[in-house]
């Protein structure tokens, strides 16, 4: 059901590059870009995420109680990319490990302040 996640920047350019390297280290490509958005994803034909200067010229903002999530194939993935993006000058919102029996999954925000996860669910 779900198509892409469009999470909004006010430094386009910072924010294509931090996702360029994150992204690429899953194996995501761009699959569609134009002046104010860059798309990315594994398969044209799964879901996506992009980002985007805002449509009506106002500054993006993040949304309180908005997350996306990243599914990874385990918790490996998950910690190798949660700590990419801490490298990357991401924010720390929750460690990558357990949470739960079946569910792993480390929280950060990107350089706009969105809240992301990778998870995976184990076993």
């Amino acid at each position: 059901m779900l198509g892409y996640v469009m999470l909004g920047t006010n430094d386009f350019e910072k924010s294509v590059a931090f996702y360029d390297t994150l992204l690429g280290e899953m194996g995501a490509k761009r699959i569609l870009e134009g002046d104010s958005f860059v798309a990315w994803g594994v398969d044209p034909n799964q879901a996506g995420l992009a980002v985007c200067k805002p449509y009506d010229g106002q500054p993006a903002t993040v949304g309180n109680g908005s997350m996306s999530a990243i599914a990874c194939d385990k918790p490996e993935t998950v910690d190798k990319l949660y700590k990419k993006a801490i490298s990357l000058g991401a924010t720390d919102e929750g460690a990558a490990g357990p949470r739960g029996e079946n569910f792993y999954a480390g929280y950060f925000r990107d350089l706009d302040g969105n809240k992301l996860n990778f998870f995976c669910i184990p076993g």
